[in-house]
């Protein structure tokens, strides 16, 4: 800042001017001092635009920073309840292949003992046409036996 130079130059200024004695005053150059005063007010509303800039940016700047974090706060919310959601779905999915599993299993079961009943049934028709066979076998045989002769 400009300005707080020349405060420092007006300063050095004063504390270097010579005094008199036991008065506690000191002779100055008035149009120097009037000079360096005149600087400092064309400086200074410069220096406070600069400050109010600054002020402003820095403003704008939180500002920013907060819509930034609370962007990457709702972000993160929207993981983990996605996260959350697809557990779920996990969870449901387990379940279902589980109840496909059980259902799989019944079926087999009553695949099986449907086949081993239309096994049964089919040996038992062909067990009834075995004895129906030896039998007309066995009649015949005796027929030929009663034929001697």
């Amino acid at each position: 800042m400009n300005a707080l130079r020349l405060l420092d130059e007006l300063e050095d200024i004063i504390e270097s001017s010579s005094s008199i004695p036991f008065a506690g005053k000191t002779f100055i150059d008035k149009e120097e001092i009037l000079d360096i005063i005149k600087e400092i007010r064309i400086q200074l509303p410069d220096e406070v635009k600069q400050a109010q800039w600054i002020k402003e940016e820095r403003q704008r700047i939180l500002i920013e920073a907060q819509k930034e974090a609370d962007s990457v706060m709702h972000n993160a919310k929207v993981h983990i309840e996605e996260m959350v959601e697809k557990d779920e779905i996990t969870k449901e999915a387990q379940k279902m292949s589980e109840e496909i599993i059980s259902q799989a299993q019944i079926n087999a079961k009553e695949i099986r003992l449907g086949a081993r009943q239309y096994t049964d049934e089919l040996l038992g028709g062909i067990e009834k046409n075995l004895e129906e066979i030896l039998a007309t076998i066995n009649r015949n045989r005796k027929e030929l036996k009663g034929m001697k002769g």
